[in-house]
């Protein structure tokens, strides 16, 4: 039976929890990761991105868009969206800042609000004056997206091709999650302008992918994976690695398709089995990457912050990033966590969650707390990587460009491989640029790999019906 009654647990972590010291310890192998305090008193913080100014961007559910010094915690409020409406779950959510925000300062957010009565969702972009440190200018992308107090999703990430995801709940219209016409339990995928891709896929819909339940964290690692993580009811949590197209089940299939209903509509809906499953459930949250030499024992592997679980997650991931591979839990003692993002020095950066009406705060919650190798001395071998392989358009149909780093030596070969790892096409490169030709290949998930002397690029390719 797949229903967990988890009401002894959700009582357990009602109970006060003690405030950690200023500072404490954690050990992540060999290394030492001090977790403090970076700023307090805070109220739901729901999304932190690092910004291109070497700030934290921050929303808290109660409206409040803030930049955080990651050197001295001072919050700097942005702006307080007026009309964002703050009732159990619902509130101001996710949001993300433009790839080209020196020219294009924008920012995009993500909230519940009331029309008529009724509780809605919008994604809304504002402009970003630095000289004044406000947010102007309000468009609406996309409104109108029917909502409640719970299920809302909602986390947005643009993509290298300059297309915008975001996720939505099912707002406990269960069916909807299933009918490609609506807007709830989604994955959508929108132009920058808010009008939708014509190579998503299914031609003039906003969906990329349907049946999901709340979803609620989304990143994309280096190699254009995509990863969410996804409440389930009192059983099977997930996370997801997010293919175009594809069905994941709710409210037909909870977690993996195990049972002979589940079977059934599995294989006749295209539908895809999660990476991990967790009953009873942790209440996850916030997702990001993690492939930073100042904590080796993180590297290639997703961190995931957790609510009712009150934890965070290590996953360790397998060289394709295709299967998860272990699970190791730390940052407990903090209470409900919800928020994550990693900064280009190898530091991590959580909020907690402990007013949001589910915990017993601590007299400084809510709190943004720093994970950090204090120990930790960048060198040459430790710099970022230059410049990865480019591949345009994509998603793609018919051919696709692809282009070496600047770096690179111009000798090399191209592999395709597809979701199986069979290798589907090959080609020399005898210049830094070339056109791979994608005739009679399947619409679905593919990996370019360029082999260029000693070192190997990979990128993930879609291929469009």
């Amino acid at each position: 039976m797949k229903r967990f009654a988890a009401s002894i647990l959700f009582l357990v972590l009602l109970l006060p929890e003690s405030a950690p010291a200023q500072s404490t310890t954690i050990q992540v192998g060999a290394t030492t990761v001090t977790v403090s305090p970076l700023a307090t008193n805070l109220s739901v913080p729901w999304e932190l991105v690092w910004g291109p100014d070497n700030f934290i961007w921050m929303t808290e559910r109660g409206g409040r868009i803030s930049r955080v010094n990651p050197a001295t915690g001072q919050v700097l409020p942005l702006l307080t969206v007026a009309d964002v409406v703050e009732n159990s779950e619902s509130g101001l959510l996710g949001m993300v800042l433009h790839p080209d925000f020196a020219t294009s300062p924008f920012v995009y957010i993500v909230y519940n609000y009331q029309d008529a009565g009724a509780l809605k969702e919008k994604l809304v972009r504002y402009t970003y004056a630095p000289g004044s440190g406000t947010l102007t200018n309000p468009l609406i992308l996309l409104g109108n997206i029917p909502a409640t107090t719970t299920h809302s999703g909602s986390r947005l990430l643009i993509l290298p091709d300059r297309t915008l995801l975001m996720t939505t709940g099912d707002a406990q219209l269960q069916p909807e999650a299933q009918n490609i016409n609506s807007l709830n339990g989604k994955i959508l995928r929108l132009n920058l302008d808010g009008t939708v891709p014509a190579n998503n896929p299914v031609a003039g819909n906003p969906s990329y992918t349907l049946g999901h339940r709340n979803p609620q964290g989304l990143v994309r690692a280096p190699n254009g994976l995509l990863y969410s993580s996804e409440h389930g009811p009192n059983n099977d949590d997930e996370v997801n690695l997010i293919e175009p197209g594809r069905n994941y089940g709710w409210p037909n299939v909870e977690g993996l398709c195990n049972l002979p209903a589940e079977q059934t509509f599995c294989a006749a809906n295209n539908v895809r089995e999660p990476l991990s499953v967790w009953t009873p459930t942790l209440a996850v949250a916030g997702l990001t990457y993690y492939d930073h030499p100042a904590i080796p024992g993180w590297r290639n592997s997703l961190l995931m912050c957790t609510l009712k679980a009150s934890k965070a997650v290590q996953l360790p991931l397998n060289a394709t990033g295709t299967a998860i591979t272990g699970q190791q839990d730390f940052l407990t003692g903090f209470g409900r966590l919800r928020a994550i993002c990693v900064s280009p020095a190898g530091k991590v950066y959580i909020g907690t969650s402990n007013r949001d009406g589910r915990n017993v705060p601590g007299p400084t919650d809510d709190r943004l707390l720093v994970l950090e190798n204090r120990s930790f001395v960048p060198t040459a071998a430790a710099r970022p990587r230059a410049q990865g392989l480019s591949v345009w358009p994509n998603p793609a149909r018919q051919s696709v460009t692809v282009k070496l780093p600047n770096n690179a030596q111009p000798a090399a070969t191209a592999f395709v491989y597809d979701r199986l790892g069979q290798l589907v096409r090959t080609q020399p490169m005898t210049s830094a640029q070339t056109t791979l030709d994608l005739t009679g290949l399947a619409a679905g998930l593919y990996v370019v790999q360029v082999q260029n002397g000693a070192a190997r690029y990979l990128q993930q390719l879609v291929v469009g019906q």
